[in-house]
């Protein structure tokens, strides 16, 4: 499961943020998913659809001019599914402040050729 831990860096700039300056939450829900996505696909190499996304919680504003990271971990294994976490922490461009902002669960289901549901190991 450890090997199959995610990470990706993104700068937050001005073309991703609303009218307040911070980052669209649907743009932060599209990025997690895709980071879940990666960590489930690295973890069972088998085909991988999302399912659901299960309590996003965003605890603060992502500024613009700052730089964010998504981990994404797997925190449930079943049989033909499993549940990846997608932590979003912010980061000042220009000093060592670090904080997470955003939370949030996703489910995938394995997938065969034909689109039926597999098991995942």
């Amino acid at each position: 499961m450890a090997l199959s831990e995610t990470r990706i860096f993104k700068a937050v700039f001005p073309n991703t943020t609303n009218h307040y300056d911070t980052l669209f939450g649907g743009t932060a829900m599209q990025l997690m998913d895709e980071v879940a996505f990666i960590t489930a696909t690295r973890f069972s190499r088998k085909r991988m659809v999302t399912v659901s996304s299960d309590r996003i919680d965003f605890k603060m504003p992502i500024q613009a001019g700052t730089i964010i990271e998504l981990v994404g971990i797997i925190s449930k294994i079943g049989n033909k599914s499993l549940d990846v976490r997608v932590d979003i922490y912010v980061e000042e461009m220009y000093s060592e402040s670090r904080m997470k902002a955003v939370s949030g669960q996703f489910t995938f289901v394995a997938i065969d050729e034909n689109k039926k549901p597999v098991r995942v190991l």
